[in-house]
């Protein structure tokens, strides 16, 4: 099980630490977009900002959980990202299979969380 637990966790912070870099170089194609997720995207670019600070949090969150040692802070750090990609994909995808790669990322950071729980308790306490 462990062995399976860090194929995992360095398999899906190399997907981040991909997706924050091709945020900055661009170098994977765009896929076709409906004129609705172009809206999105067009209206995320007018805020300068937004776009390289989603890509600073996944090369961060991804480069963390990849490590065992700041796997605890990697899953806090890239939770909100995996959250934003599975609302996004429930609102705005119904076909295809990114509502099923969206809830596999989430659940492995959720799954992540709750296996370092020990972890987080002292800041409930």
């Amino acid at each position: 099980m462990k062995i399976i637990k860090t194929i995992l966790c360095v398999l899906f912070g190399l997907m981040f630490v991909n997706a924050g870099l091709d945020k900055f170089f661009h170098y994977m194609p765009m896929p076709e977009m409906k004129p609705e997720d172009m809206k999105i995207y067009e209206a995320m670019e007018t805020l300068s900002w937004l776009i390289p600070l989603v890509a600073v949090i996944e090369l961060a969150g991804g480069l963390l959980f990849i490590f065992p040692k700041t796997r605890a802070l990697g899953a806090i750090v890239i939770l909100p990202i995996t959250v934003g990609i599975l609302l996004h994909n429930f609102v705005f995808t119904t076909e295809g299979p990114g509502i099923a790669i969206a809830g596999v990322l989430f659940l492995i950071n959720i799954w992540m969380i709750g296996n370092n729980w020990n972890k987080y308790k002292p800041m409930f306490s």
